[in-house]
């Protein structure tokens, strides 16, 4: 199982230079991907540039969106974009698209916010004839465009899943949410007649030291206040706060059947990252 890590795009104040050292060093540890989280109305870092960042400053891992809102993107330069990424990054993009679910962000985008589910299936298929022609360049490292992964609920993702990507991503949730999630994108995935199994990436939330409940409840409880207190609650209480629950996290999903699983900082202090480092990958050595 392949153990990422998230660039710390989406906390607050975190400054560039920070945003491209974490980046180098992430590579440097030996976690397998890095990735981004994508808002408008909110003190982050745009998802695809944050990731060409880090494209230019490392050579091995793999760069993850989990996810792009694909319809607050005009899908022409949204194809573009994608494969500029993966061409530069010499083949090294995963790229999670979701529909969305913050009203504000496609307020402040001057967009609909109905449809969004229409709009993203309507885009999928786009994108791949754009990748496969001519008229918009370059051409993506690998024929056809980079891996593509469809998040949100499974209902839903997973006939998107199984028409035009490669696999789910399940977003945050607990083991058993992963487990009973990827069960419904293989049925559909069988369904469609796909050879083969979906890919499957799971992500949680996790912070390490004294401080650690109080760093999940700045950025866990921050980022989703929008949800309310029960779900963003729920949330928060899905944060690895210990080094027994980060090894339970990554075992559990493993055990669930992620074959990728992306540790998501709560702060952007470059000692969060040599902690997480530290538990993650010798967790990961053992799977």
């Amino acid at each position: 199982m392949k153990i990422g890590i998230g660039l710390p795009n989406v906390i607050p104040g975190t400054g560039g230079r920070r945003l491209v050292g974490w980046a180098q060093r992430a590579e440097e540890l030996g976690f397998d991907s890095l990735g981004v989280t994508d808002r408008v109305v909110y003190d982050s870092y745009e998802a695809l540039l944050a990731l060409a960042m880090a494209a230019a400053v490392t050579e091995r891992i793999e760069l993850v969106t989990n996810v792009v809102i694909a319809p607050l993107r005009n899908t022409g330069m949204l194809a573009k974009q994608a494969a500029s990424l993966d061409r530069a990054s010499g083949g090294r993009l995963t790229l999670g698209l979701a529909p969305g679910a913050r009203d504000d962000d496609f307020v402040a985008c001057g967009l609909p916010t109905r449809e969004r589910g229409r709009m993203l299936d309507a885009q999928l298929g786009e994108l791949r004839r754009i990748w496969q022609g001519t008229d918009i360049g370059p051409a993506p490292a690998r024929p056809g465009g980079p891996r593509v992964l469809l998040g949100g609920a499974a209902r839903h993702a997973g006939p998107r899943a199984a028409r035009h990507g490669d696999g789910w991503t399940m977003m945050v949730g607990t083991p058993a949410d992963f487990a009973a999630g990827i069960e419904v994108v293989r049925d559909c995935w069988a369904a469609a007649g796909r050879p083969g199994t979906p890919a499957a990436m799971a992500i949680f939330y996790a912070a390490l030291g004294d401080d650690a409940p109080h760093l999940v409840e700045h950025a866990v409880g921050g980022y989703y206040t929008w949800l309310g207190r029960d779900i963003a609650g729920y949330l928060v209480g899905s944060a690895a706060t210990s080094e027994a629950q980060v090894h339970e996290r990554l075992a559990g999903f493993a055990a669930a059947g992620a074959d990728e699983v992306m540790v998501l900082p709560c702060a952007a202090d470059p000692a969060q990252l040599e902690r997480l480092a530290a538990v993650a990958l010798r967790r990961a050595a053992l799977v």
